[in-house]
Parts: structure tokens; C-alpha cells; sequence
């Protein structure tokens, strides 16, 4: 049955690496944004290094959806997920923190080298994931399903295109590939550092990659993540946490004050001026994180904005001072 553990153990480790395939699921720290599940698979693609790291080859695909959630800031929030399709059943969870080790960095090359990973022309990066918890449950009703044979196209399809750029077509390139389809995320986050570098440097203008009323208006810049009245939203509430930490700055934050500060500065601005706003919490998310690097982070670290909401009537609820 279900047992959580705080590193990988080691009689799992064997199972681990035997297995044929495994899913990575991440997702923006917006709550508008999308939540993403990839599967991986392949021969030599993946391993741990130690009970608390396990890494996987990242091959180049169109989507780039777990290197954005890596590299945005305060997140690389990652969940690796295997399960036993032959004997006996497992469900075994990675909970960790990813770190991307993008092709042709030395941290790139000095890990390929120390261990010895044979890198094919669709080779991306390479994704080490610190694991803080590993999670295993019964499994009992994951079908059993027999392996037949990993999948040749991708790998096929990008010698093909190295062959290509070293004939001399250099519109075939890997970078000028990254830089159209892995510059950004779904959700208008930035890609891989190799990808927003040739877009630059050769004027590649972007795969566009969501339709509809959903899709990011533009890529790079805060209009691609948040609407005017997001960043006026941020705009206010950063003003009334300045007013709140310069009122209260020398008292310890307890519920009283903080109580008493909500009546007497947050909830009538809010309520008047939030009601045309519609806000989101990521906005406030992310006020609250440039907000710790002020001289008291002893203060703000107490301060945890979350979820909020206005209702149908435009009242501003107040849910979203709370307590870690």
C-alpha cells in the first residue's frame, strides 16, 4: 500500500531503471496557467545518480513545457510518475526540483563526460531532478501491458536534420529549430536559453502555439502573461504592503495586527477599487516574492498571498492573508 519515504530506496532503485517509460508533470506558478504531463521512454535515457537524483535525457521536441516551468522564477516545481505494467503492481512518485543542463554549456558537457551518456543529434538538455520525497502506491488497477519496442522517428527525424545542416542547409540547424518551437512556453514563459538566443540573434519569430481567446496575446514581456489590470492590481497591493510593513515594521506580525491592519487600509481600497479589477493570484504571488527581498524578510516570509476571489456582489474576500 501507499508509503512515503525522503529518498529513493535503494531496493527501488533496480526497478527504477528497468522501467520502459515514465511521465514528468510541472506547471506555471500561475494558477491561469496550464498544468503539463510528458511521457519519456528509451533505452539509457534516464537513471539516478543517488538516492535523492534522478536525471532523464531531454530529446528536442515542439513543446518545451517543463524546461519554462524549471527556469521560472520561484518554481521547478517537478513529478516524475512510473508504473509496473508486469509483475508485481506499483505506482512510485519523484517529488522534486528540477535543474536544466542545457546542450553545449560546460555543465552540459562535464556531466555527459563524468557519465559517460551517449548524446544523439535530438539531444536538448539534460534534466537532474533533487528529489525531496518519493511517494509509492498499490497500482492494482494499472493494466498490465507488454513492451514491444521503443519508437525510432524522433531520433530518425533529427539525424536526418543534422545530416541536412552539415550538407551545407543551415536552415536545418537544431538551434533555428529551438529557437521557432522551444523560445516559449504555452503560457508565454521563456524557453530554453539556447532557443531565446537564436531568436534574437536570427530574427525567428516564434511558433505560435495555443488558439483561441486562452492564447497569449504576445511572447516575452509581462503583456504575454497578465492584462493591464494584473499589473494595476500588483501596482495597488504593493503599495498597501509597503504602508502595512511601514505601519507595523517594528511589532511582530501576529493575527491581531494583521487583523487590524486589513480593517484599516486593505479591505475598503479593496473593495472599492478591486471591484473593476477582477484580480488573479498570481499577481499577488508574485508581488509577494519580489517583496521578500526587502530588509525584513523576518516579516514578510509570515505573509503568504494566495487564492483570491471577488464575489458575484464585488466583495474583496479576505482568504488571502494566511499563515505558513
Amino acid at each position: 500500500m501507499g508509503q512515503f519515504y525522503e529518498e529513493i530506496p535503494k531496493s527501488m532503485i533496480p526497478w527504477i531503471k528497468a522501467q520502459k517509460m515514465f511521465w514528468v508533470a510541472s506547471a506555471p506558478l500561475s494558477g491561469k496557467g496550464h498544468v503539463n504531463v510528458s511521457p519519456k521512454g528509451g533505452d539509457e535515457y534516464f537513471g539516478v545518480l543517488d538516492t535523492k537524483t534522478f536525471w532523464y535525457h531531454e530529446l528536442t521536441g515542439s513543446g518545451n513545457e517543463t524546461v519554462s516551468h524549471i527556469y521560472e522564477p520561484g518554481n521547478n516545481r517537478v513529478t516524475i510518475l512510473m508504473n509496473a505494467f508486469e509483475g508485481p503492481p506499483r505506482i512510485m512518485r519523484l517529488f522534486g526540483h528540477g535543474r536544466v543542463l542545457e546542450a553545449s554549456t560546460p555543465a552540459f558537457e562535464d556531466f555527459v563526460k563524468e557519465h559517460k551518456i551517449d548524446c544523439i543529434p535530438g539531444t536538448r538538455s539534460i534534466i537532474l531532478i533533487d528529489i525531496h520525497q518519493v511517494g509509492t502506491s498499490c497500482g492494482f488497477s494499472v493494466p498490465y501491458y507488454d513492451f514491444k519496442e521503443h519508437r525510432p522517428i524522433l531520433n530518425d527525424f533529427f539525424k536526418k536534420k543534422a545530416e541536412k545542416e552539415a550538407a551545407g542547409n543551415k536552415d536545418e540547424s537544431l538551434p533555428k529549430y529551438w529557437a521557432s518551437k522551444n523560445a516559449w512556453s504555452m503560457d508565454g514563459l521563456p524557453g530554453t536559453h539556447n532557443a531565446q538566443k537564436t531568436m534574437k540573434s536570427d530574427g525567428i519569430t516564434p511558433l505560435k502555439k495555443m488558439v483561441g481567446p486562452l492564447a497569449p496575446t504576445a511572447y516575452g514581456g509581462p503583456g504575454a502573461r497578465y492584462a493591464f489590470r494584473d499589473m494595476l492590481l500588483a501596482a495597488i497591493m504593493g503599495a498597501l504592503l509597503a504602508v502595512l510593513v511601514l505601519q507595523y515594521g517594528g511589532k511582530v506580525l501576529d493575527r491581531d495586527v494583521l487583523n487590524k491592519a486589513e480593517r484599516a487600509i486593505i479591505s475598503p481600497l479593496a473593495t472599492l477599487t478591486l471591484a473593476a479589477l477582477a484580480p488573479t493570484a498570481d499577481a499577488l504571488r508574485e508581488l509577494a516574492l519580489a517583496n521578500r527581498s526587502i530588509d525584513r524578510p523576518d516579516l514578510i516570509d509570515r505573509i503568504s498571498l494566495s487564492t483570491t476571489r471577488l464575489h458575484d456582489y464585488g466583495a474583496w474576500d479576505l482568504s488571502y492573508i494566511h499563515y505558513r
